[in-house]
């Protein structure tokens, strides 16, 4: 698709902004100059580079900008810190497919090293696009220094996060039925399992349960998860809900009195259910041990009549109620099901059949018919939940997880939220007020690979924990060897004293006798130390370095070891390679000695990289290497800590899971768990800069399903860690749509290609679409029609009013910002520029964009259709008022335009521009309604009421007008209507606009006009018309104003010509020839 010449000239725009910088400079602008109003803090969604940005990013992204550069060019400092989100499922899933894994035993088979560095290149796929996209769409965010939630920084600040919620007693493990996705082999969240259900259709079972020691009696339950039934272990009635025991084809069933109208039968008997408490019956399956609660009747508050037949079947490991019900009466606990939804050997026909698999409903429905056992079937339609992510049906299912009690913190999460200006208003107490009423503890671990490790180290009988907070504490913790460590570079050699390298190890490059003397002298040095152990390169010169100190210190044989891996730097080899062999050399001894105090002799820079690895650190070897002198050593402390193959500490699996803690005697080994990924985003304010914390921030803005995601986890890390609500202003957005309300789908094939879109568009169209369709939270059906008539009535507008103003400019009067203007139409649109001033300032000081956009949009047509068209014969006849009025309208406009359609605005603005204003748009202020320029009249509201009425007599008389069938070049001799409020020159606009020769005042509500036509009356509407075709013969010919030319008059046309010659040559500035 060829690029429209708007989105070529957005283009333009985005390559003057970088090559003037104009983003860092507004930056710089806001905290150096201008009206400095201190920060104000914005924090960024982070999105997920291994996915393609769609027309919906173009939204978010709109909206964040435009209230950034608004509050940028009303003085404030707005630090706009970019993120990445990288780890979890979306990311494993995606490299799960790229290999052709299919489940978690085959991930740790591959290997989880190897899985999670395919996961961390994932993350950067798209990257590039996203870069491209952010820029093209023109947002303003610094992505060079983004935060990062894979980096060792940022998972060391979530673990001090954890730790200050475990400090407060809020962290905590339990066996509990959640949430559980057989595909991705992980327990959910509360607000994870809020983004996921569908509307499905299912098998429902009507289920008999076989009374013991009553003849051919069955209690009758309903479940809609068939799967479950094997696992019975109760059933659960109400108390006080009434019963029926009704006859029906020679057998006796139970059900609750209001549902049994389903099912009419014969004597029915009724009883409370409390009466059926104690009850015994025949188990369905023989698969799950027994206890003597076992295949019970239970009463239960869970139970209702609202639905199924007030009896409800229990299965302990596989329902939230079902697990309560059976710890409060000891149920067996006893899993038929395994991680991935399968059933178990020993569950005969059903062993490893998925439970989420409608095949195996019915398999159960068929067993059940074939032991008279099945009471009825029936279809049901309801809302059931998908993993978020896999798209696969949820389970509940019994497990290990930890939690954060986030249920007792429930009155704190409700009163910080009523601090937060919602935009949509209704979302704070509806979608996210209820949610934050229901709040459920937070299941925080996942048992996943690409992910923040659980920094929980537990004692071997679970009975005590760790949490580390920092790598600094995980050194402190982590079990040592008790070796000590020193570094010695060798003596000084013959290649050393002639300034030469010995990358090979020269044969003939043998210590000088001043590197012998040095060689015994840091020996004696070291004497105190007691060393052990002599481990050094096998070079001649550290060779000889090492039968020096074993000599000196009366070392054996035993006690000196030569290792490959601590040469000098090798002629093909860079800093990791070293950095490798040198790592491998000392965690190899640490693991291999304890107690020991060892002395490693080898080189300059291997020596440095050596305590890199030691420190844990990683600098620009490049840069920052200083070696020891000859013979010079030093003692290096060393603790073990998590680090990849190129010994660079890294946090994740399976390194951190290598490291044992040791506390008061005891061994401590990692819980095997990462965090769930939404604490990772939910917790950026505390980890994208934990030197510099910046909190609350006071404005957010995704989509409106982030209400049960990051919205609702920001706000709950900001109470966990004490701090209140963290932030204080959100607006959240609605889905875009396809043109007919349905979601886009590559499957249905109606996804819209943003790159398309701004093309045809450019961005700016789009943006406003983006805040004007409809309010900011409701859906939004993307439909190019809407597109294209919003680029109608607005940029293309804007664009025909400058190139008018264009025709007739004159910039030395650009300059002269002093003048004040009498002329009632440059009153009336200044007033009016005063009054979309202050909506647009009052309404975006509220976060809300759809109604200056709208103002926006009327203030335009009004200016183009009103204010231009009525001024059009003053600007070309060079009138200096009307000049500086429109001059400064569109200079104000695009200041007003700045935030929401920042190119356009800063075309518009460049063409304005003089040479001593700002050098961009958006290094300006934000305009600010003053009467210091063109102030003539006091009460601005006057003016507009009256232009208001104006504007309104003039639509009833063309109203008129058109029912008497008389065109508006066609002059009339009156117009009656009230007019006793309205001055001279808002009677000579209507005059004019009316083609009416006088107005006459009459106390009526609408006009009334005379429609008789006099000779003369007639004679001047052919006037009109002649000048009409001639003003159209000029646009043919392609002339400009200025432009004059001959006119060709035909024969039948010269005697009316002649007669009005002066009048049709002023008007139209040709020369009228015969």
């Amino acid at each position: 698709m060829d690029k429209s010449e708007r989105a070529q000239r957005e283009e333009e725009i985005l390559k003057f902004w970088k090559e003037n910088k104009i983003f860092e400079k507004s930056l710089e602008n806001s905290t150096t100059g201008r009206r400095s109003r201190g920060e104000f803090i914005f924090y960024e969604g982070p999105p997920t580079a291994n996915g393609r940005p769609g027309i919906h990013h173009i939204e978010a992204r709109s909206f964040k900008d435009a209230i950034l550069r608004y509050k940028t060019m009303q003085g404030y400092h707005v630090p706009r810190k970019g993120g990445w989100d990288t780890h979890g499922l979306p990311v494993e899933l995606e490299v799960e497919k790229q290999l052709g894994l299919k489940s978690k035993r085959e991930i740790e088979q591959y290997g989880i090293a190897k899985f999670n560095e395919e996961c961390k290149k994932s993350v950067w796929k798209y990257v590039d696009e996203w870069r491209q996209f952010t820029d093209r769409t023109g947002y303003w965010i610094d992505l060079d220094n983004a935060y990062v939630t894979y980096h060792n920084s940022y998972i060391e600040a979530l673990w001090g996060v954890l730790t200050h919620v475990e400090a407060r007693k809020l962290l905590y493990k339990d066996y509990k039925v959640l949430p559980w996705c057989p595909r991705c082999g992980t327990a959910l969240s509360s607000h994870e399992l809020a983004q996921g259900y569908q509307d499905v259709k299912d098998i429902s079972l009507y289920v008999k349960f076989k009374v013991v020691g009553q003849e051919n009696t069955y209690l009758v339950a309903w479940t809609t998860t068939p799967w479950t039934l094997p696992g019975n272990a109760a059933l659960a009635v109400g108390k006080d809900i009434k019963y029926v025991k009704y006859k029906w084809n020679d057998e006796f069933y139970i059900v609750a009195k209001e549902r049994a109208h389903k099912w009419p039968g014969q004597d029915p008997e009724e009883f409370l259910g409390k009466d059926l408490v104690g009850l015994e019956y025949e188990p369905l399956y023989g698969f799950s041990p027994r206890n003597e609660n076992s295949h019970k009747v239970y009463a239960a508050d869970f139970v209702t009549t609202e639905d199924g037949t007030g009896v409800v079947h229990t299965a302990v490991m596989y329902g939230q109620d079902d697990f309560v019900l059976g710890s409060k009466v000891d149920l067996p606990k006893y899993h038929l099901v395994d991680e991935s939804g399968k059933f178990k050997p020993k569950t005969g026909n059903l062993a490893g059949k998925s439970v989420i698999e409608e095949s195996t409903a019915v398999e159960i429905l068929k067993d059940l018919q074939n032991q008279n056992l099945l009471f009825d079937k029936e279809s049901y339609t309801h809302a059931y939940p998908f993993c978020w992510r896999c798209k696969t049906r949820l389970i509940y299912y019994a497990r290990d997880s930890w939690y954060i009690t986030m249920s007792k913190l429930r009155d704190e999460l409700v009163r910080e939220n009523e601090k937060i200006n919602w935009e949509p208003e209704y979302i704070k107490e509806g979608r996210f007020g209820e949610w934050l009423r229901e709040v459920k503890d937070w299941a925080i671990s996942r048992e996943r690979y690409w992910g923040t490790p659980l920094p929980i180290w537990q004692n071997e009988d679970n009975s005590k924990m760790i949490v580390v907070d920092s790598l600094e504490t995980l050194k402190k913790h982590v079990k040592k060897s008790g070796n000590r460590y020193f570094v010695m570079r060798h003596g000084e050699a013959l290649n050393n004293a002639k300034n030469i390298l010995d990358l090979t190890g020269d044969p003939e490059n043998h210590l000088t006798e001043k590197g012998k003397d040095e060689a015994k002298l840091a020996t004696e040095k070291l004497r105190s130390q007691k060393i052990d152990l002599v481990v050094s390169s096998p070079f001649l010169r550290t060779k000889e370095t090492a039968r020096i100190v074993q000599k000196e210190l009366k070392l054996p044989d035993s006690a000196v070891i030569f290792d490959e891996r601590l040469h000098e730097i090798g002629p093909e080899e860079g800093g990791k390679e070293v950095r490798r062999r040198m790592g491998e050399s000392l965690f190899e001894l640490e693991k291999r000695y304890a107690n020991k105090n060892i002395l490693l002799i080898s080189h300059g820079f291997p020596i440095w990289s050596l305590s890199q690895v030691a420190n844990c650190s990683h600098d620009d070897w490049s840069k920052k290497v200083v070696p020891l002198k000859t013979s010079e050593f030093m003692q290096m402390s060393f603790a073990p800590y998590p680090h990849n193959e190129d010994f660079e500490l890294d946090l994740h699996r399976p390194y951190i899971d290598e490291i044992i803690l040791e506390k008061d005697g005891e061994e401590y080994r990692r819980v095997k768990e990462v965090m769930d990924v939404w604490f990772d985003s939910g917790a950026m304010p505390f980890a994208q800069d934990p030197n510099n914390i910046l909190y609350p921030a006071d404005f957010i803005s995704e989509a409106i399903d982030q209400t049960r995601g990051w919205f609702y986890t920001l706000h709950a890390v900001g109470i966990l860690m004490q701090k209140g609500h963290a932030y204080k202003n959100v607006i959240s957005l609605g889905h875009i749509l396809d043109k007919e309300g349905k979601k886009m789908s590559k499957s249905i094939g109606n996804v819209v290609n943003p790159w398309e879109m701004m093309d045809k568009y450019g961005v700016d169209v789009l943006r406003l679409w983006m805040y004007s369709v409809n309010q900011p939270g409701e859906s939004k059906n993307f439909d190019e029609r809407t597109v294209d008539e919003l680029q109608k009535r607005v940029f293309n507008l804007l664009d025909n009013v400058y190139v008018f103003y264009e025709m007739y400019r004159d910039k030395g009067l650009e300059s002269d910002r002093d003048k004040k203007s009498s002329n009632v139409l440059d009153v009336w649109i200044l007033y009016r520029l005063d009054e979309l001033t202050q909506d647009m300032t009052n309404n975006l000081d509220s976060y809300k964009l759809l109604e200056p956009v709208r103002a926006l949009r009327d203030f335009i047509d009004n200016l183009s259709t009103w204010y231009v068209r009525r001024s059009r014969e003053r600007l070309k006849e060079g009138d200096e008022d009307a000049k500086r009025t429109l001059y400064f309208i569109l200079l104000e406009l695009s200041k007003l335009m700045a935030p929401l359609a920042p190119f356009a605005a800063e075309d518009l603005y460049q063409k304005l521009r003089t040479s001593d204003m700002p050098e961009s748009v958006h290094l300006c202020d934000w305009p600010e309604v003053e009467r210091s320029i063109f102030d003539v009249f006091k009460n601005n509201t006057k003016v507009l009421e009256d232009m208001a009425e104006v504007r309104r007599l003039v639509s009833l008389a063309l109203e008129a007008r058109a029912k008497a069938n008389i065109k508006v070049r066609q002059p009339v001799g009156d117009l009656r209507c009230k007019i006793q409020d309205l001055g001279i020159e808002y009677l000579n606009i209507i005059k004019d606009e009316v083609n009416v020769k006088e107005i006459t005042h009459k106390d009526i509500d609408g006009v009334e006009l005379d429609t008789n036509l006099t000779p003369e009356l007639i004679e001047e509407g052919k006037l009109r018309d002649a000048i009409r075709a001639v003003q159209e013969w000029r646009k043919e010919q392609g002339l400009n104003p200025h432009n004059k030319a001959d006119y060709q008059v035909s024969s039948d046309e010269i005697e009316f010509f002649t007669k009005y010659k002066s009048e049709i040559e002023r008007a139209t500035n040709l020369r009228i020839v015969n």
